[in-house]
């Protein structure tokens, strides 16, 4: 089997993530990752690049993204300016070329990870419209007539909260995963990471506080492994002792981030 990405010190990665991971650099196919927000799919890219000494090109998918503006843009308005202000040589169009995140881990000299973040907040047509670049690793430029073709084939982590489905020919191409939200056991190693002084006693409490906190019916958010990290964080800097804390959970704000969600945890006298 392969054996390449391990997790790295900062990032404690299941057995089922590792080997996604790893068929993954094997076969050299975008890596889609899934799974409810604060499961870490994100920093897998950071720490995947860390593990491999590789940079890493990071995409943030908005709802106004556009394909074409992860490979290049041309700065129109900057060329006009230059032209009515004589900044510049206007007729040198490169100038005023800008390459974007996938056009910048395509043109790169040495190979890199390229995250694209949360690809379900754009146009559905989104992802199709990377099926040609992500296929043939190159680009054209059309205002220069530059062919850009990459040297080294990118590592492509992307990223998705499930907000819209993704287009099956663009789910062949990907290798998935998803990230299932950490049991009790993998999160305690998990806090360890953050907090590797933490009292075994202290961590059992936190931890129940924090699953049972995560049972409770109709939360619109379930608290994060982020969110339980930021916590505990509190609660130390606090010197809190939560064997002795009665009548709710403090610094409730740390773990529940809207109102229902509170009321919520008040009628069973958590808050």
């Amino acid at each position: 089997m392969f054996d390449q990405f391990q997790g790295t010190a900062s990032y404690i990665a299941s057995d089922e993530l590792r080997q996604a991971v790893n068929v993954a650099l094997a076969l050299e196919r975008p890596l889609l990752l899934r799974g409810e927000p604060g499961t870490g799919k994100t920093l897998l890219a950071h720490n995947l690049a860390e593990a491999l000494e590789l940079e890493l090109v990071r995409w943030h998918v908005k709802s106004t993204s556009k394909a074409q503006d992860g490979l290049y843009v041309y700065d129109t308005v900057a060329r006009l300016h230059d032209s009515r202000f004589g900044d510049g040589d206007v007729r040198d169009v490169k100038r005023y070329i800008k390459l974007g995140p996938l056009g910048r881990a395509l043109s790169s000299p040495v190979r890199v990870v390229l995250l694209i973040d949360e690809i379900d907040k754009a146009d559905i047509e989104f992802p199709n419209d990377l099926l040609l670049e992500l296929d043939a690793m190159r680009f054209r430029i059309d205002e220069t007539g530059e062919e850009i073709e990459a040297r080294h084939r990118p590592f492509v982590v992307i990223t998705s909260n499930n907000e819209k489905e993704l287009p099956d020919a663009f789910l062949r191409r990907c290798i998935f995963h998803y990230i299932a939200f950490p049991d009790r056991e993998l999160m305690a190693r998990i806090v360890r990471v953050h907090h590797p002084d933490i009292e075994d006693r202290v961590l059992d409490q936190c931890l129940e506080v924090f699953f049972g906190l995560r049972e409770l019916p109709k939360l619109r958010k379930r608290p994060s492994t982020s969110e339980l990290i930021d916590w505990i964080m509190a609660l130390r800097r606090a010197g809190v002792n939560l064997a002795r804390v009665g009548g709710g959970i403090p610094f409730l704000g740390a773990l529940l981030k809207n109102e229902s969600d509170v009321e919520v945890a008040a009628r069973r006298g958590l808050a």
